[in-house]
This record gives structure tokens, sequence and C-alpha cells, in this order.
């Protein structure tokens, strides 16, 4: 008998079979995208509520299903699944009612008629969610702390062993949404940063997520030495190159094998580029404005400026949990990275651009803790309960950056450093002003311990397999539409095409993992007859 884990990230599912009678991992598989049209879990909760829902969880099901079949079972032998995710991804996928996670504040829920779902443990029929498995596969759904608060959250503080720290300690996790919990003595603070899709390689020229052919890491001042990914998603040696130029100086293990660049990949670049002097924010002044690393992958101006507007918001979330719970950064002892980027990271180069904090002593490295409890859960059901009660007895407040003033004030200087080249001597003069405790520098070494090669550890003996494409479209056919194509031009992400048929003459086909979402819209304005209706589009038919 099988069990089949799986985590919703923001930017994509990941699974592993596991088998029933001695526990072990048999293969694992990964997309490398998010089915729902949009960037990250915000426009993913605004396709819920001014979209369908129902559309979304049909897109999450439909792909989960896709990927299951590339695990290599016979699934007519899976016993149980356990799934774990942020509020909004576990919302959608067992679709249940998501508007009560986009309004802070009771009072704005009770004026639109909003109630607060419940999110406990439970366990349901697999098939009752449309998961093509048999009858009587249970799901397990591990619960939230609060509604706000969920269950890669406790994921996130279980896995890495913050909860039964005695020292001040922080953790996040690296992702496109980036959960972070403050502990200090027996209270958690915890937010959530929304710090964009540049943090996992998305919304950059080359970006891709932590798989095979991604550039994880940089090395080097005049010189650049690039780490690729292999098969097995370990680091390994690619080129020597120039910066400047891209010239291969010195051919590695990995030539000829960069896909892209993912976001840990990014964060060593913009590092070295900083400290080379290479780039100076927002600027980079190589003589084409691009930093050039091996197999023609480059990062751009533009490139640079999304990913520090990352950094922004993670340091800006970090300051805010800090200044909530009255500690000084001098104070916090320990610091937990967590998500594929927090494992693949030069965790000192992270530092180095503001992703952690600047005192920290120790940085610990961990994997993918939310598909690591779901892990556990297929292994040991009965871990279940024991969460259950975990989740109850955690005394959690989560501040609510989108609506906190502390936030607010630590963002706005953070854009001005970032994208303006504000000094820093003038961003602590701004915080004063605002009465906020200053940006100390970095005056000592951390020690760094990584607990794990690769954000997943354990592959399994028939090893990943990656769904690149997931194959789901959503079309629609609009009145006056002429087939001119204006909307395939002007999409960024390449995720229209259009075909004769259709209601009005032509059909509208959007591959979903692929479309940015309402926070784009690209395609709508720069339709010449105004017929193209977004979210009409969205309402069409599902097929792949």
């Amino acid at each position: 008998m099988y069990g089949i884990a799986i985590d919703v990230g923001t930017s994509g599912m990941r699974m592993h079979a596991v088998d029933l009678n001695n526990k072990q991992i048999i293969s694992t598989a990964i997309t490398v995208r998010h089915p729902v049209p949009g960037a990250n879990v915000m426009d993913h909760l605004t396709f819920c509520i001014e979209v369908e829902q129902d559309l979304a969880n049909r897109l999450l099901i439909d792909t989960a299903n896709k990927l299951t079949k590339l695990l290599d079972i016979d699934t007519s032998k899976v016993e149980r699944v356990a799934v774990c995710g942020n509020p909004i991804q576990l919302s959608i996928f067992q679709n249940i009612e998501t508007r009560d996670l986009a309004f802070a504040g009771e009072t704005a829920r009770r004026v639109r008629g909003v109630e607060v779902q419940k999110r406990d443990a439970r366990v349901i029929d697999a098939i009752d969610l449309g998961l093509n498995l048999p009858e009587k596969c249970q799901l397990y759904v591990p619960p939230a702390i609060k509604h706000e608060i969920g269950a890669d959250a406790l994921a996130m503080m279980y896995k890495t062993g913050l909860l039964d720290m005695k020292e001040n300690a922080l953790v996040t996790d690296y992702g496109t949404n980036a959960e972070m919990a403050l502990k200090v003595g027996d209270n958690i603070i915890t937010g959530s940063a929304s710090a964009g899709p540049a943090i996992e390689g998305q919304h950059i020229k080359s970006g891709m997520l932590a798989s095979p052919g991604a550039i994880s890491d940089i090395n080097g001042k005049d010189e650049w030495r690039c780490t690729v990914l292999n098969d097995d998603i370990l680091p390994m040696p690619g080129d020597t190159v120039s910066p400047d130029t891209g010239t291969i100086i010195d051919e590695g293990d990995m030539h000829g094998r960069a896909l892209g660049i993912t976001g840990t990949g990014v964060i060593a670049a913009i590092a070295e580029g900083l400290d080379s002097g290479l780039i100076k924010m927002p600027r980079v002044t190589t003589f084409d404005k691009k930093l050039h690393l091996q197999d023609g992958v480059v990062l751009e101006e533009h490139d640079v400026v999304e990913a520090a507007k990352t950094f922004g918001a993670m340091r800006a979330g970090h300051f805010t949990l800090l200044e909530h719970a009255g500690l000084m950064f001098e104070e916090l002892d320990i610091m937990y990275m967590s998500g594929a980027s927090g494992t693949y990271v030069d965790a000192l180069k992270a530092r180095r651009v503001g992703l952690l904090p600047p005192t920290c002593d120790q940085i610990y490295q961990f994997g993918n803790t939310s598909l690591a409890m779901a892990l556990d859960l297929i292994r040991d059901p009965e871990l279940l309960d024991e969460l259950q009660v975990l989740a109850q007895n955690i005394r959690a407040s989560h501040v609510m950056f989108a609506s906190d003033e502390v936030f607010e004030k630590v963002f706005i200087q953070e854009l001005a450093f970032w994208t303006e080249g504000m000094p820093m001597e003038a961003y602590n003069m701004m915080l004063e002003v605002s009465d906020l405790q200053p940006l100390p520098p970095i005056t000592k070494e951390a020690k760094v311990t990584r607990t794990v090669m690769r954000d997943i550890p354990d592959l399994g003996y028939k090893g990943l397999k990656v769904l690149r494409d997931i194959g789901l479209y959503i079309r629609g056919s609009f009145e006056g539409c002429t087939g001119c194509e204006k909307c395939v031009q002007e999409c960024p992400e390449n995720a229209i095409r259009i075909r004769q048929g259709g209601v009005h003459g032509f059909e509208l086909e959007v591959a979903s993992d692929l479309c940015s979402g309402t926070a784009c819209m690209r395609c709508q304005r720069a339709c010449p007859q105004k017929c193209f209706k977004f979210h009409e589009l969205q309402k069409g038919l599902l097929k792949s």
C-alpha cells in the first residue's frame, strides 16, 4: 500500500510517493509553476474572489492528478494522502471559503457578511475533492494555528524545532509568501511579507524555480563561478565567466546545462555585484547594463530592482516583528531558514543583502518543512491529533503587514534604499525620525549550519520527475474579437494563443500556469476592440 505527501506552495506543487510498509520514499514529482493565474498568494486569492474559486480549485486538483501519474506507482493502492500549505492554498485545494483571509479585522469581515472558517485538522475522503484515488483513500489536512497562521507556519515551527527554543529565535520560509515567526520566551509573533515571486526566480527574465538546470549560486569578484543544480537537484560546479561579457574562463561539470537562474542565484549575483561595484543600486554598471552568467543566462537592471524589492519586503517584515516584540536586533540569537530558497542560498550572501538580520550568531538552513510535515503524517497518521493540540496551545499573535504602521514606515525606506540609492546613513536617520531602532551593520560572522543539501532531502529510489508544462488552459470567445492578436503580442509571459472557432469566431486560450492573472491585465488593456473581458475569459471552459 502507498501514501502520497503533498505540499501546495504558492509557486508550485510537490509530491512524495511513500511505501507504507517500510515508510520509505519511492519517488518525487514537482511542478515548476502554480496552475492558478497569478504571481503570488494574493493574486491567487484575488482570482478566487473576483473570478471563480471553483475554477481555481479545479486547476489545483487537475494538477494534483497530473502530478500523481508521474510518481510511478499503482494509484489503486494509495491508502492515504496528506497535504500541507498556507491557508489560502489549502482552502483552494479543499474548495472552502477564502474571503475571510482577504479582509483584516473582524469589522471588515462583518460588514461584508464574511464568516471566519474553521481550519482545524481534518480527515476527509480524497475522492470527494476530485482526486483520482480509491474510494477509501483518506486525505489528512493539518491544522492552522489561527485563521491567518496556517499549517505551513505550523510546519515551519514544528520541523525547525523553534517551539522548543529558549533563545530569541526567528524563522522564515523564504518563498513568495515569506511566512515568518519570531519566538521571544513563550510568545510567538507571526507575519507574512508577500515578498513576491523574484525570491524564487520568477518575474526574472532568465528566472526559474529550483529545479535541474537552475543556476543556484555565484562566487567571485572579477570572475564568477556559477553553481548549477543537477538532475538530482544537487548544486554542482558550473562555468567560471566574466560577468561583464559572459566570456568563459573555465568550464565546469555543468557546462552547457544551465537553463536559467533561481532566486538564490539572483541573491548571490546581487551580493557579489554590490561588493565588486558591478551594481550601484539601482544601476548595473556593465557596458550593456547586464550581468552575464554561463550558457547565455543574464540578469538585467529590471531583474536586479525586482529582486531588491523582495529584499526590502523581507527586511521590513523582520524589522516589524522585532519592533512589535520590543526586541533590539542585538538581542536576536538564532535564525532559521526554510523553503527551497532558504536551503540553497548562501546564507552569508543573503545576510549581506538584508534577507537575514545582521546580528544573529547562529543560522540554520532547513529544507521544505511543509512537505516534510505532510510526509510525517503519511508515516504516522496519529500525529494529526498531536498537531491539533499543539496548534491550540501555541500562544501566537499575527501582524498584518499590509495595514501595519511599522512595516509601512520601514518598507518606504527600503524602497528608497534599493530603488533610489538612498545611503544607509539617511535610511537610519529616517527610522530615528519615526522613533524606530536603527539597522545595525554586520559586525561579526555567524555560524551557518546547513541541515540538508537540497530542499527535498530524499527523492526516493525512483528519483525525481518534473512537470514543466502543466498543460491546463482556460478559454473564452468574445463578441467583437477580430483575431488581431494584440493580446497575444502584449502578454509578457507568452500565455495566450488564438484560434478560429468558438461562439464568436475566435477562441482565446490562456495557459493558466503562465498567466500573471489579475495583477497584470495587459491583455485586456491592449485589446483595440475593448471586447477582451479577462474575468469572463476565466469563467470559460477548462481543458488540458
